[in-house]
């Protein structure tokens, strides 16, 4: 169903885009669309169709290090964080990251969607946000039996009707979810107004990326892929990394595009664009295949070797997180629902992949439990924390990039206002390090997340290989406002415990443990077992060219005629949300941009 190399190598195409992962084949389904245009999808990894360790959801992490269905990167040893070196998994192959993610649907506050455009990029707003993910999504929402079953409010929900992804509540949901919410609640979190209408401040039930019919994944491939596959004009290549982008430069020095060199079974090929060239490699590969093609910063790439085309030191910077860690109890014997914990056991999990294949059984389970709250509802603490940073932001102000200083005079404004930067996921299983878990018992977990980091890091070559991974650097800790809202949310996540009706379920804290509990032991904890929640934006953000940018609001990469980026690299200052209904709205806008309808 994929093409072969004889279909494209030394061919040429209207569009070429590369990488065919959540946001690629978005943009190149939609820009096929046009009969009279050809695309191309240049993936680097394979193709995975029907393959049911991909479909089958509730199967978390099991692609991790597979080098199959994982990149596996790894950063750097991070300076603040006791020189751990942290692993960030990535979807390899067809659908990238949406292949092998959690499913979880969730959309930023509108606040901080348009807050984009206030950085000076104009039509990156809520509204359009809004449009072009319903235009992605079709919201399958469950029976009345099933809404009162699981105290579902949904009442208000307007989701995407006519999209090619199917979003719905999975088909199982943990019995213990009522009572973990219910806990929420009695500590003092609000139930949100409309988790997936702008405003997620509190806790809910949310929706994921499954076809409720068959209880199977639905990604990039089944939505925008499959559907599309027998187009005469949408060719897409696998197992086709690309090498770095050929190009010239016109009368008014503007780089051209002329060509895409990648490489596929051992051989360097190429292929032209007619049109264009659009970068969809993600967050972590757009900003590499620009420096090796001689975009960035002129110091970096003579030092490698590389001859420099553009000059544009901005490429690489700005990188911003979302990193978690899991605070894991051992349930009581008597607790009456199954974890995913029994999996462990190949017997079991057998027995369940069987049961998949009938709509039953854990493998139909999701996460559906969330939490988007401001620091201010979960420590006393939160002032002086948010206090201690504006200090130190207003101090150094004349030492910041001026881009840089208005993206943290913005994330101030969030802070005051009570934005919902921290997060909890109920976890129906163990899910959290270093203690190990005991054979035949249940535990329970919550994800423990932070969203509205400070700390900038940087995605740079470090060879003209294009083997060779960049560097890696998220900066974790760097700024101590990022060390102390963690430490602050892990604390409110370990007294959940004390809490009815949740408490009644507890055995014991095994994650961080009992013995973890001043604010020293708890930051050094993190420093080694938090980890990255794959959420990596910013290291070729759409900004204007004198406040840090790489691509303005139009996505094209400034100094060039036809190239673009629309993946999640682009966007230039974090948001409180998992990112894949992002991640698909950049490919909606991106080819509307393209197409001249917006």
């Amino acid at each position: 169903m994929v093409a072969n190399i004889e279909d494209v190598a030394d061919k040429s195409f209207d569009y070429i885009v590369i990488g065919g992962g959540t946001s690629g084949l978005c943009v190149a389904a939609r820009l096929s669309e046009d009969p009279t245009v050809s695309v191309l999808v240049l993936e680097a990894g394979n193709a995975n169709l029907d393959d049911p360790l991909l479909l089958r959801p509730a199967s978390y992490g099991s692609h991790f290090e597979n080098p199959a269905y994982d990149w596996a990167f790894k950063t750097t040893p991070q300076k603040y964080c006791n020189g751990t070196q942290f692993t960030w998994n990535r979807g390899k192959g067809l659908g990238g990251s949406s292949a092998i993610n959690f499913l979880c649907w969730t959309k930023p506050p509108a606040a901080e969607i348009d807050d984009i455009e206030r950085l000076g990029n104009p039509g990156w707003n809520w509204k359009n946000y809004e449009t072009f993910s319903h235009r992605t999504e079709t919201c399958i929402y469950p029976s009345e039996e099933v809404i009162k079953k699981h105290g579902l409010r949904i009442e208000d929900w307007k989701n995407g009707t006519e999209g090619p992804l199917l979003t719905s509540f999975p088909a199982k949901i943990n019995a213990a979810e009522l009572d973990i919410q219910q806990t929420l609640i009695n500590r003092g979190l609000p139930l949100a107004k409309k988790p997936l209408g702008g405003d997620p401040l509190g806790v809910f039930f949310g929706t994921n990326t499954v076809d409720p019919k068959t209880s199977t994944r639905t990604y990039a491939t089944t939505a925008f892929y499959l559907p599309n596959v027998n187009r005469p004009n949408f060719t897409v290549l696998v197992q086709a990394p690309v090498n770095r982008l050929l190009t010239t430069k016109d009368s008014n020095g503007l780089v051209i595009a002329v060509g895409v060199e990648f490489r596929h079974n051992g051989r360097d090929y190429s292929v032209r664009p007619n049109k264009e060239v659009v970068l969809c490699a993600g967050g972590l590969k757009s900003s590499q295949i620009l420096e090796l093609s001689g975009f960035g910063n002129p110091q970096l790439l003579k030092s490698l070797d590389i001859p420099v085309v553009l000059p544009l030191s901005t490429i690489g910077e700005n990188v911003q997180e979302h990193i978690f860690t899991g605070v894991t109890w051992e349930l009581r014997e008597d607790a009456s629902f199954d974890t995913l914990d029994v999996l462990r056991d190949p017997k079991i999990a057998a027995e369940h992949v069987e049961l998949h294949a009938k709509g039953e059984g854990l493998f139909t389970m999701g996460l559906c439990g969330f939490a988007f709250v401001p620091l201010q509802m979960l420590s006393k603490r939160a002032d002086d924390i948010h206090k201690a940073a504006r200090d130190k932001i207003e101090k150094n102000a004349a030492k910041y990039p001026s881009g840089l200083l208005e993206q943290y005079r913005i994330q101030l404004e969030r802070l005051e206002r009570g934005a919902p930067g921290c997060e909890y996921i109920t976890f129906p299983g163990f899910l959290s390090q270093p203690n190990p878990p005991k054979p035949g018992k249940k535990y329970l977990t919550m994800l423990v997340l932070t969203n509205h980091l400070f700390s900038r890091g940087t995605i740079h070559v470090k060879s003209k290989n294009p083997e060779d991974d960049p560097e890696f650097d998220p900066h974790y800790f760097e700024e101590e406002i990022d060390r102390d809202t963690f430490v602050e949310i892990v604390k409110f996540a370990k007294g959940l415990a004390q809490t009815a009706p949740f408490k009644d379920l507890v055995a014991q804290e095994v994650n961080p443990g009992p013995e973890v509990t001043t604010d020293e032991q708890i930051a050094d904890w993190l420093k080694s077992y938090m980890t990255t929640t794959y959420h990596t934006i910013g290291s070729c953000s759409m900004l204007p060219k004198d406040k840090g940018g790489v691509v303005d609001s139009k996505l094209k990469v400034y100094g060039t005629t036809n190239v673009r980026v629309a993946d999640l690299s682009v966007i230039p200052l974090h948001f409180a949300a998992h990112p894949q209904a992002t991640a698909y709205a950049i490919g909606e806008q991106a080819a509307d941009i393209i197409k001249g309808v917006l």
